[in-house]
């Protein structure tokens, strides 16, 4: 054993107890209120065995769209007012404070839940927390993806000449769900490679530090994984669905990009709630058991290295076509409790 292990791999996390350790990342981190639980109350332990709650594809459309159509309805009041569209530098801005009021919804929607229902894996194990010698790994990370990714929305998509009101809403449903299988295909590879080529595993090791994630260590990862999270994947996405004809405005792109956010988020709460990634086409992925749920992803992550399963985090449909989809245990059929289904507050 290595008698002086390297600080950097340890999810050690105590700063939250202890303000001594501050510094203003602990600052800005701690006054955005997304952490996943309030230190003083109680989470719910349940074994295995115990029926999950189970959460409708409808409520988690119900909860993306409802702020996905506000700012878009906003916008579009906004034109219609004043007879002029945003410029490209104040969309930028506008879209990006609509992002994070709806990652911040989500990640204190997320916390609610895991106090009233508890987490996946409870009765061996608590969610990690932020590592102590990661608070500033994991604010910068999150700024970063929160400030990227519309970027170079605007800038590729985004023009004054179209509003949202002229999106296609009759094909868009179809283009949110093949968005996200394609994004799943570009992501299933990378990642898969990353765990079975030995040179590759380095770059993301980092984000596999934590057995028991937490919405917070989402974007938690090495500077070559982050690249490619926050921007390599989505533009091959792009592209690729721009070459299969989907007409990739800036607002389809932008609800696209809603709808995987929030699978981010949710894949990495460890929620003990039966809940499918939203997709509109989750329906038919269902059909072939290829619909993926928060279980799927945590189970990812208490795996090792070469011995993981579950690679895909939008669905498992590339896992089930190339054999690395892995057995659930709580989420089990005949352990889920549909009787009874959970909802997401709005507000």
């Amino acid at each position: 054993m290595n008698p002086h292990p390297n600080p950097t791999n340890s999810m050690k996390s105590t700063w939250r107890q202890d303000k001594s350790q501050w510094t203003i990342f602990h600052k800005l981190l701690n006054s955005a209120n997304i952490h996943h639980l309030d230190l003083d109350e109680n989470v719910p332990v349940h074994a295995k065995n115990e029926k999950i709650p189970y959460l409708s594809d409808w409520e988690s459309h119900r909860f993306i769209l409802f702020h996905i159509l506000t700012a878009l309805a906003l916008h579009e009041l906004y034109i219609r007012f004043t007879g002029s569209n945003f410029g490209p530098f104040i969309a930028y801005f506008f879209y990006y404070a609509a992002s994070r009021i709806l990652t911040t919804r989500e990640f204190r929607a997320f916390r609610t839940l895991g106090h009233k229902y508890g987490f996946l894996d409870g009765d061996q194990h608590e969610r990690d927390g932020v590592p102590d010698t990661g608070v500033q790994k994991t604010f910068t990370s999150l700024m970063l993806a929160g400030t990227m990714r519309p970027l170079f929305m605007i800038y590729l998509a985004y023009t004054k000449t179209r509003t949202p009101a002229d999106m296609n809403f009759l094909i868009l449903p179809v283009q949110i769900g093949i968005y996200g299988i394609v994004l799943d295909f570009w992501f299933y590879w990378y990642h898969r490679l990353m765990h079975e080529i030995n040179g590759f595993w380095k770059f993301h090791r980092r984000h596999h530090l934590t057995k028991h994630p937490n919405p917070l260590l989402t974007i938690y990862a090495d500077p070559e994984q982050e690249l490619f999270d926050i921007a390599g994947i989505p533009l091959l996405t792009y592209f690729t669905m721009r070459l299969l004809g989907f007409p990739m405005g800036f607002y389809e792109w932008y609800l696209c990009q809603q709808y995987v956010n929030f699978a981010e988020i949710a894949g990495h709460s460890g929620l003990r709630v039966h809940l499918a990634v939203p997709n509109p086409l989750t329906w038919v992925l269902r059909f072939f058991d290829a619909e993926l749920v928060i279980e799927d992803h945590d189970l990812h992550h208490r795996r090792g290295w070469k011995k993981s399963c579950n690679y895909g985090k939008q669905t498992r449909l590339w896992d089930r076509v190339f054999g690395t989809a892995g057995k659930r245990i709580e989420s089990a059929r005949g352990n889920v409790e549909y009787e009874t289904p959970v909802s997401i507050a709005l507000f």
